[in-house]
């Protein structure tokens, strides 16, 4: 069963993104740092941000900033690794062996929507890496991701063989529900005037994850 009320995500200038921990004190000049430069490497990408544009975000000059990190690249990598660490952990834990069938896979939809939504920035910015093959990192970004689509189709056709799923190319399946849970939250800008409203608002997430769920039940369950 689907939540009824989640944190979506909103417009960037709805969104006050400087950390703060359980007892409200602002967290430390380096997170900070990594909050900005997440939110300015996704609206810009990584040749459209400079430090300065990322230093004057946080409030310090340049050389505060090169002192936490010593390039653009360095601090680039950190914040690549804790957009996939803020992904993989929460949707690797809903995959976890103890569901099978729908169940899991009904798990993993809704907990990666509920991602997504959260954190448009995240998904903006895995995909304008993906774009650019993962150039920017230094890492094969195929080869870090294999290993989970390896898996995930590994589950599907177990399920299928087991008769509990339709039969399928299990990974051009995967393939379809990469594009459909991303582009849902990373070209929110062009949704917008394709649903005349706000793509992502609470109703209309709500309603995209609905959707997105109840097509993939109807194309597995038999």
């Amino acid at each position: 069963m689907l939540p009824t009320y989640w944190s979506v995500g909103r417009d960037s200038s709805d969104i006050v993104r400087i950390p703060v921990t359980n007892a409200g004190e602002q967290v430390s000049t380096r997170e900070v740092i990594i909050v900005e430069a997440l939110h300015c490497f996704a609206e810009a990408g990584y040749e459209g941000t400079s430090l300065n544009d990322i230093a004057a975000a946080v409030g310090i000059r340049r050389p505060s900033l090169l002192h936490h990190f010593p390039s653009k690249e360095a601090l680039y990598g950190e914040v690549f690794e804790r957009v996939l660490s803020d992904f993989i952990g929460p949707i690797e834990e809903a995959a976890a062996p103890d569901s099978s069938g729908w169940e899991r896979v009904e798990t993993v939809l809704v907990t990666a929507l509920l991602l997504f939504s959260a954190h448009p920035d995240h998904v903006r910015l895995l995909r304008r890496e993906a774009i650019d093959g993962g150039a920017h990192l230094g890492i094969d970004l195929a080869a870090a991701l294999r290993p989970m689509f390896d898996g995930a189709a590994s589950f599907l056709d177990g399920e299928m063989t087991a008769g509990r799923f339709r039969r399928h190319d299990s990974r051009q399946l995967l393939i379809t529900g990469y594009g459909a849970l991303l582009g849902s939250f990373s070209d929110a800008p062009i949704l917008e005037g394709l649903v005349d409203g706000n793509p992502m608002d609470e109703a209309a997430v709500l309603r995209r994850v609905e959707h997105i769920v109840g097509f993939f039940r109807a194309a597995l369950v038999p």
